[in-house]
């Protein structure tokens, strides 16, 4: 199964953009039905049909207005959340007043943790030199996860978090460290052009949030009282648990390239 989305996601940032955009909202997309579904066991229902056209709207809208003009996609992608936001409370108006608050905080839950983090993908596949941005973004958080965990099982002594994620060491946090850093320093200048302090900095607040979106979905299912937030990829766990490093770094990568790498 990795190795697939894998082989998919390289194809797409090297012969079709658009795919990687295609691909990134249809693993969100089944991101917000595990969220949904695992919410309702807690007596919370989102308004998961409208968030779904929201995230495509999103997603979709602000990649094809962005390779057109610079001047109106952030414009665009405000106005969609705004309509996303208003519809799912209009939709569960009918249901009337019992579990209100409830429904509507699990649609604005869902809404700000899926649709809003994943539209920064499309944003950055959208600027200039997009594939190296998402690849210097996605290259990070891999390295991120990659270097905490061989560190924490050869070295992993201190947890990091043991009411939320015991199995995170200070050891395996070093490791993701040094391991991010160097590739978003390699990647950033050798790829992009920027000086080796802008791609070692880029890389080390990534891991900072990989790390944070891997805690934040901890949370969240700790919360739940629930081990994984689903079974769509086989192996796997829900699609949900792979994805949660990527979902906060993705806003960090676009704002920190957009800033310290324009025009690449």
């Amino acid at each position: 199964m990795g190795v697939v989305l894998a082989g998919i996601l390289i194809a797409s940032l090297l012969w079709w953009l658009p795919g990687f955009v295609i691909l990134a909202a249809t693993l969100i997309g089944m991101a917000a039905v595990e969220v949904h579904q695992a919410l309702r066991k807690v007596g919370m229902t989102s308004a998961i049909l409208v968030i779904e056209v929201g995230l495509i709207a999103m997603m979709a809208g602000s990649y094809l207005i962005l390779t057109q003009t610079t001047r109106h996609a952030a414009t665009y992608l405000l106005v969609c959340l705004g309509a996303t936001v208003l519809a799912a409370f209009l939709v569960r108006i009918p249901r009337g007043a019992e579990g209100f608050i409830k429904d509507t905080a699990a649609s604005m839950l869902i809404i700000a943790y899926l649709p809003v983090m994943g539209a920064f993908a499309s944003l950055l596949v959208g600027e200039d030199s997009g594939a190296a941005r998402v690849f210097l973004w996605l290259g990070t958080v891999i390295c991120s996860d990659t270097g905490g965990y061989v560190a924490g099982v050869l070295l992993g002594r201190h947890p990091m978090a043991p009411t939320i994620s015991p199995k995170k060491t200070w050891e395996g946090f070093v490791g993701s460290v040094v391991l991010g850093t160097a590739f978003g320093t390699l990647v950033g200048h050798f790829v992009l052009g920027s000086t080796w302090w802008v791609g070692a900095l880029i890389g080390v607040v990534l891991v900072g949030a990989a790390i944070l979106g891997d805690l934040v979905e901890s949370l969240i299912k700790r919360d739940l009282g629930i081990k994984d937030m689903g079974d769509f990829l086989p192996g796997h766990g829900g699609v949900t648990d792979r994805i949660d490093a990527m979902l906060l770094s993705a806003p960090t990568a676009w704002i920190l390239m957009h800033f310290l790498i324009p025009g690449a």
